[in-house]
């Protein structure tokens, strides 16, 4: 092992990197994962054996990024690491001790920094395998559905780029300290930690007062160059992962430009990696372990890097279905043979077939004062990593709130397979002063039992948003996010509808507001759920 190699960029700047390699004098080809997150840790990250991935017979060059930890230049998130990532490659593959191809790999963040590299095309890219990344920082990282992802990038900051690795000392340090100890203040004063992160993390300003689609992220974004991603990749996420939606994004999006793609999507979250939650046990065959990431990663690295095909090229989609807690592989995402299976919001009733004619509607409150807590899903918040924050959480505390519409659906006599992204439209007729409109899916046991699926948000923004009449409704499209489950005989689906998910979501409007939620007659408000033919 070599520790604090000093690779330069094209401007000078020196990457500080540790390099792992085989013990053979012979040229192999090289991995690279370049990290925020300081490269003193694991070798490969928190869900790779990178030793193994050296007995295998590759360099691992492991980097931290700019302006962080051992590197130089300043670091401000996502925007150098396009350039930064295709210049380390191309030195990398120079180098006497490899033979002129290199992968990329990582998790979250490094994830996007492999495709953004990708992008530029260095010689001797020859794969890529982003682990749990989005498709771009705006949308679907620092914002879901319009609404600030309050939850994740606030402690994201505090507790990730600023505690370590920011070079902190002192005064400064114990005040990031300070502010991670009090996150549950913060989240419902956010204005509070203005002046800490002006001063540490002036980005975090600048991500929220652009919006989502704003030419500012363009810069980095690996949605906006599908094209111009040339090498395979194979892409891994969890349903409950913060991410889920851009992975699957990114999948789609390469594969259809006609670069070789493959996905795996486990039972997993950000950080719950062994389909273990608190409430939820998904079985042996759920853990990263038992299905070999590090293995996945040495399958696709020797087939693209060394030419040695296996004996029979996987499907390209592989998937655990929750509810059959088993895998399944399918041909491609989304999913051949789906057909949309549309559910009515009739009275508090989820019905199957045409919209109810009878017109109905349910008044909605919102108070930032109170707002709706946020009950498990795909987040990343404080106790990510012990799932205490995510996944599969019981709903029926909050279900017993007066602020959450719950539309539930008669038992199932035979099972149900729903494989896909699944959308409601609901019709709203919004306050004066905007409103969030969010929505769970829920599988609702023999028992009781609320387990969450997974949920979303949209944003209406005064005037923006909101009918040109006021107090007409709008039609409104929730993006819920996407599923593989099957719902088993004598369990029931249900939707819920409220205005807020705090601290998940930031709470908009900052004032009491009443909303109206419309369904039946001239208003058709449905939950869409791609079906799974014979499921």
């Amino acid at each position: 092992m070599e520790h604090d190699l000093e690779i330069p960029l094209r401007d000078g700047t020196l990457l500080s990197a540790d390099l792992y390699r085989p013990d053979t004098a012979d040229p192999v080809p090289v991995l690279v994962r370049r990290t925020p997150y300081g490269k003193s840790g694991s070798p490969g990250g928190a869900s790779v054996d990178g030793l193994r991935l050296v007995r295998a017979g590759y360099a691992l060059l492991v980097q931290d990024v700019r302006g962080r930890f051992g590197s130089g230049g300043a670091f401000e998130p996502y925007w150098n690491e396009a350039a930064d990532g295709a210049d380390t490659v191309a030195w990398a593959v120079r180098q006497p001790w490899c033979d002129g191809s290199a992968g990329m790999f990582g998790r979250s963040y490094e994830g996007m920094a492999a495709l953004l590299a990708a992008a530029e095309r260095p010689p001797g890219l020859r794969a890529i395998v982003p682990h749990v990344a989005g498709s771009g920082f705006d949308e679907g990282w620092t914002r879901q559905g319009g609404a600030f992802q309050l939850g994740f990038v606030l402690y994201w900051v505090l507790y990730d780029l600023l505690l370590d690795g920011a070079g902190l000392e002192g005064a400064d340090w114990q005040e990031v300290a300070r502010a991670i100890d009090r996150i549950d203040d913060l989240y419902r004063d956010p204005d509070a930690a203005s002046d800490l992160l002006d001063r540490l993390a002036p980005y975090y300003r600048q991500w929220r007062e652009h919006p989502g689609g704003h030419p500012y992220w363009r810069r980095a974004a690996p949605r906006e160059s599908y094209a111009a991603i040339d090498v395979p990749v194979l892409h891994l996420t969890g349903w409950y992962d913060i991410f889920v939606t851009g992975t699957l994004e990114n999948y789609r999006g390469i594969r259809e430009c006609g670069k070789a793609s493959r996905l795996v999507v486990g039972p997993w979250s950000h950080c719950v990696t062994d389909g273990i939650f608190p409430q939820r046990r998904y079985g042996l065959a759920a853990d990263e372990r038992s299905i070999d990431v590090t293995g996945l990663h040495l399958d696709h690295f020797d087939r693209h890097l060394r030419g040695r095909a296996g004996a029979a090229v996987p499907e390209p989609v592989r998937l655990f279905l929750t509810g059959a807690d088993a895998w399944h592989t399918f041909p491609d995402w989304p999913v051949p043979g789906t057909r949309d299976l549309v559910l009515h919001l009739d009275g508090r009733r989820l019905t199957a077939g045409g919209a109810p004619s009878a017109a109905g509607a349910d008044p909605l409150r919102h108070d930032p004062a109170d707002p709706v807590p946020t009950t498990g899903g795909a987040t990343a918040q404080p106790g990510q990593y012990t799932g205490g924050d995510c996944g599969p959480l019981d709903q029926r505390e909050v279900e017993r709130r007066a602020d959450v519409l719950c539309f539930t659906g008669e038992e199932l006599t035979e099972p149900l397979t729903v494989v896909g992204d699944t959308v409601l439209t609901v019709y709203v007729t919004p306050d004066a002063a905007g409103a969030d409109v969010t929505g769970k899916l829920v599988d609702v046991y023999p028992d009781g039992r609320a387990e969450l699926l997974c949920d979303g948000v949209r944003r209406l923004e005064p005037g923006a948003d909101t009918a040109s009449a006021p107090g007409t409704p709008v039609e409104v499209t929730v993006a819920l996010g996407a599923v593989g489950h099957v719902f088993r005989v004598g369990h029931r689906i249900r939707l819920e509808v409220a205005a807020s998910n705090t601290p998940r979501f930031d709470v908009h409007p900052p004032v009491p507001a009443r909303h109206t939620v419309h369904h039946g007659g001239d208003h058709p408000s449905r939950l869409l759920l791609p079906r799974l033919s014979g499921g």
